[in-house]
């Protein structure tokens, strides 16, 4: 009886010698004067594709074998044998090969071997059969698993906190609004909106973070994290930007900013090391095609400690550099990528963790310095990337976080529940939030962030 293989395991050595059925979509078919097709076989499971041996006996050679193009499906059954081509240990020489679906070579999309990425995102349905953005969806999938690994091997408590919410984490204002009304009736009539008969009876929005909700749990249960779907109504087409991306937020009960930092500095060093081990040979991948220098990043970023400096150093080192920025810097301004790549990758050639922000540029709930003029602030700043991880130690005391609101223009009256975290047996906590995509973009080079989300939704882009 034939087992039941993905690709990823027909290709392995010690699999030669075994009855196997393997199904996928052709890449390519070749034919040999020898009386042999060869097909090029994948199903997604690895950068590297098996070769399936046809011989011109099997019935259905001429009437389908033959006539097989890229995009095509296909179940194959036979035995894995060494293989004598470069580049692959074994092969499956085909006792069956059974056409699952056809795909007209005159109008399928994939025929050329490369596409612009640009020219991809159009067909997001049909991105993960390259090489490229399937490569993108293992990684992606190490960094989540390795996630959870991490944070659950420290005894934190995964916790899923709400999509839909009334409160502003950040601030800002660019959330995207959550209701039932009828939205055009109410244009026409020209009246203000009545929330109280919207569904939950006052505004509602889709999340920007789960930390206000997360820190709930950390002060009752010490160590927890979040991982899920987060959303910025932000109107920004760059390469940095997406309406909709998913977040890991740990939240920590008794940690002040140190501990925030060693946890992040330990959290990447592991993260990176799981994609090393596990996913070798997508990254080759990535230097040949992306990068040259991704397994060369990532290797250094196990290997060697992050340079810690405080704002007010980095904003010394940049003015002091010499070098001309698009956007001038000083104290007080927020640091744009161009002064994030500076630092990692000109001045420190290495991950950066920035530490003690101006609280003018800084949210609410950061606590505030003894200085008066800085929070604990923190961002992990890597080469190519720029800021990858934004953290702070919160603010656990009372009047000054109420200070902080009313400073910001908040109500603190709406965020009541919030307050009584530092009304009620009130602790030094902090946490932070780390971008899954802006995590992929660094381990694989990728240099846009829509080519490694599976339906990227950006200004104008929701069609999928």
């Amino acid at each position: 009886m034939a087992e039941v293989l993905l690709v990823v395991d027909a290709r392995c050595p010690t699999k030669i010698g075994t009855q196997a059925l393997v199904g996928g979509w052709v890449r390519t078919r070749r034919d040999s004067k020898g009386g042999f097709s060869f097909l090029e076989l994948n199903d997604g499971s690895s950068q590297g594709s098996l070769q399936i041996v046809c011989d011109s006996t099997l019935p259905n050679y001429i009437d389908e074998i033959q006539k097989l193009s890229a995009g095509c499906s296909v179940r194959c059954r036979g035995e894995i044998k060494a293989s004598a081509g470069q580049g692959q240990a074994t092969e499956l020489h085909a006792s069956d090969v059974t056409v699952l679906g056809w795909a007209d070579p005159l109008e399928y999309p994939l025929q050329k071997k490369r596409h612009s990425f640009e020219k991809l995102r159009e067909w997001a349905h049909l991105r993960p059969r390259t090489n490229s953005f399937s490569a993108v969806t293992r990684v992606r999938n190490c960094i989540s698993r390795s996630i959870h690994q991490f944070f659950q091997e420290r005894k934190f408590l995964y916790i899923q906190t709400p999509i839909i919410t009334s409160s502003d984490c950040e601030g800002a204002g660019e959330m995207f609004k959550v209701t039932t009304l009828d939205l055009e009736k109410l244009s026409k009539s020209g009246r203000p909106v009545d929330y109280s008969q919207d569904f939950f009876e006052r505004p509602a929005f889709l999340t920007v973070s789960g930390q206000l909700e997360g820190e709930t749990f950390a002060c009752g249960m010490g160590r927890i994290y979040t991982f899920g779907p987060t959303f910025r109504a932000e109107n920004s087409n760059t390469s940095r930007h997406l309406a909709e991306f998913w977040m890991v937020e740990p939240e920590m009960a008794f940690f002040e900013l140190t501990d925030n930092m060693d946890l992040a500095e330990a959290f990447l060093k592991r993260i990176s090391l799981d994609v090393l081990q596990n996913c070798l040979e997508d990254l080759e991948f990535f230097v040949e095609r992306i990068d040259k220098e991704v397994i060369q990043s990532l290797h250094k970023l196990v290997n060697d400690d992050f340079v810690r400096m405080s704002y007010t150093e980095a904003i010394q080192v940049l003015e002091t550099s010499g070098h001309t920025f698009e956007y001038p810097i000083a104290w007080g301004s927020d640091l744009q990528s161009e002064h994030e790549r500076y630092l990692t990758e000109v001045h420190c050639h290495a991950p950066v963790i920035l530490y003690n922000y101006p609280r003018s540029i800084k949210p609410f709930y950061m606590h505030v310095n003894d200085d008066e003029k800085t929070v604990r602030a923190m961002d992990v700043l890597v080469p190519r990337v720029g800021e990858i991880i934004g953290g702070s130690q919160r603010e656990a005391r009372l009047d000054v976080l109420e200070q902080r609101m009313r400073e910001q223009r908040l109500d603190p009256q709406a965020y009541w529940w919030y307050l009584d975290l530092r009304r009620y047996g009130t602790v030094p906590h902090s946490g932070f939030g780390l971008g899954l995509e802006r995590a992929v973009q660094f381990v694989s080079g990728m240099a846009n962030i829509r080519d490694v989300i599976p339906f990227p939704r950006t200004p104008g882009n929701a069609e999928f």
